[in-house]
């Protein structure tokens, strides 16, 4: 029913996800460092900038939603690399857009293909790697998060600095090419979870995740860890460039020193989750996470090494909660289901993050002098939501279908 994977490929097709995510989360992370550069040049408001990195999350959700119809019917491989080069060709069209309703357009674009192929790389963990070792697994996927902050970030905005803003989306486009060429020859055929038996409506697979009280619980669990993160995110860099004093040219440092610092930690919490605990791990790093969630929002004044320190534990903290979080959530997931199920996550996620920046985008305001006002409010509704996730992970039961296998894949 499941590959057999050696060490060795288990542990190529791991890296090569990470890849494929690389180019995800570059995609979506540049345009908030990119922030102040689009408001400059567009001649934007910050709710207008707010709506530019919400089109991306709400066309995301609305994607995974008419996924869940159809993606447990097709062969996991072809269907995320078709994703990928669609991904790739919104991507392009972003850094060609003409005007901001263009930029708008192409960013919900690539928020639509986008969400269905992160959506699918986590069916791919979870069909293939096994429950006792999945979160390891999920912090070796993770660690793309780490590596487009310490090096893609920095690199795409000294691009966008020496070139423009659009030089960023042309190197995703052409690191789409690169990572599709290496799927097609590590990534295995997945073609277990296709049934014989011809269901009678494409909703029925929807129906059935949707009829599961332990899939809501995973799903409003997934809610509430995004819409804690992205109310603050987005305009981490907007607060840092116009209140802090941070300028543009050391926002790159900001992304180098956390990203550095999440690339070690993100590995190591994957490790603890599975020897101690998936639940238990998670909600020490989420109620540590609670801190910079508070500081970064609070403070009004501090030196670059200093906000340095605080926004390298909001990366490592903050983005540390997913690692057993995502573990947990794909382990909610009945089998056979799993597909349709990580694409209603996957739209409940993007829900979550364009609602959450929207929400961010009209609590805050720019005053006459420039500086983001009401920004302490979002770090207090942050703060609500991520103990609303803490208490609400033990209502989640985890189970596999799968018979356990020695955990030495990953070691």
């Amino acid at each position: 029913m499941h590959p057999t994977l050696t060490t060795q490929q288990e542990r190529r097709l791991l890296f090569t996800l990470a890849g494929i995510q690389f180019s995800h989360i570059l995609d979506f992370m540049i345009m908030m460092p990119l922030g102040p550069i689009l408001i400059k040049f567009f001649g934007i408001s910050t709710h207008e900038f707010g709506l530019l990195v919400a089109s991306y999350s709400f066309s995301a959700a609305l994607s995974g939603l008419l996924a869940a119809t159809f993606v447990d019917r097709f062969e996991r491989k072809r269907l995320l690399l078709t994703m990928f080069i669609l991904f790739g060709l919104a991507s392009l069209a972003c850094g060609l857009a003409p005007s901001y309703a263009t930029l708008l357009v192409a960013r919900a674009f690539a928020g639509a293909f986008g969400g269905v192929m992160g959506a699918m790389v986590q069916t791919i963990i979870g069909d293939v790697i096994p429950f006792e070792r999945r979160a390891t697994a999920s912090g070796i996927v993770m660690s793309a998060f780490s590596v487009s902050t310490i090096a893609g970030v920095p690199i795409s905005l000294w691009l966008a600095n020496w070139l423009n803003w659009r030089a960023p989306f042309v190197l995703i486009a052409l690191l789409t090419v690169l990572f599709v060429i290496v799927g097609q020859q590590v990534l295995p055929q997945l073609r277990h979870h296709i049934s014989a038996q011809k269901r009678a409506h494409p909703f029925v697979p929807m129906f059935e995740v949707l009829r599961d009280v332990n899939h809501l619980h995973a799903l409003l669990f997934s809610a509430l860890i995004i819409f804690s993160g992205f109310t603050v995110i987005p305009y981490i860099t907007l607060y840092a460039v116009h209140n802090i004093g941070i300028s543009q040219q050391q926002i790159p440092l900001i992304y180098l020193v956390g990203g550095a610092a999440t690339l070690i930690t993100a590995r190591l919490i994957g490790r603890y989750a599975d020897k101690h605990g998936k639940v238990k791990i998670y909600r020490l790093v989420a109620v540590t996470a609670s801190l910079p969630l508070l500081i970064v929002t609070q403070i009004t004044t501090a030196p670059l090494w200093l906000w340095l320190i605080y926004t390298t534990f909001f990366f490592v903290l903050v983005s540390g909660r997913m690692i057993p979080a995502m573990a947990i959530i794909t382990s909610a997931a009945q089998p056979k289901l799993r597909g349709t199920f990580m694409s209603l996550n996957a739209t409940v996620q993007s829900l979550a993050m364009a609602l959450a920046s929207t929400l961010a985008g009209f609590i805050i305001t720019q005053s006459s002098a420039g500086q983001i006002v009401h920004y302490e409010v979002v770090g207090y509704v942050a703060l609500v939501a991520n103990a609303l996730a803490i208490w609400f992970v033990a209502r989640i039961v985890m189970h596999d279908s799968r018979v356990a296998v020695p955990d030495v894949a990953l070691k």
